[in-house]
């Protein structure tokens, strides 16, 4: 169902735009003085002649085509493990650097106090 907007295909929005745009042309023809007044007549007969060319001639056919099965394919496969790879070698030495500086720190003794 591609193409629809809440399951509504194309046509039926062209349709309602269609059906608005002729009836706000009506209530503006419908205010007019003089022979004007009548074209109301002839905009609702064209929009009548259109929307039955709209619905006797469908584009689509009624029944959905089948679907083709989408195959995922992972074209960054490599790079993705790259990255990983220099992630993991960052973080170890970032570890190894942890282990020296911090919990391997020396500890000297103190000097004793001589009288």
């Amino acid at each position: 169902m591609a193409g629809t907007v809440l399951g509504v295909g194309a046509g039926v929005f062209i349709l309602a735009l269609l059906w608005v745009f002729v009836l706000l042309l009506c209530v503006l023809l419908s205010r007019a003085s003089g022979i004007a007044r009548y074209s109301v007549v002839f905009v609702f007969l064209g929009a009548v002649l259109i929307t039955s060319v709209l619905l006797l001639f469908p584009r689509a056919s009624e029944s959905p085509a089948p679907e083709v099965e989408v195959k995922i394919v992972d074209s960054f496969f490599i790079g993705r493990y790259v990255l990983l790879a220099l992630l993991t070698a960052v973080f170890l030495g970032g570890l190894f650097l942890v282990l020296i500086q911090h919990i391997l720190e020396p500890i000297y003794a103190k000097p004793l106090r001589s009288h």
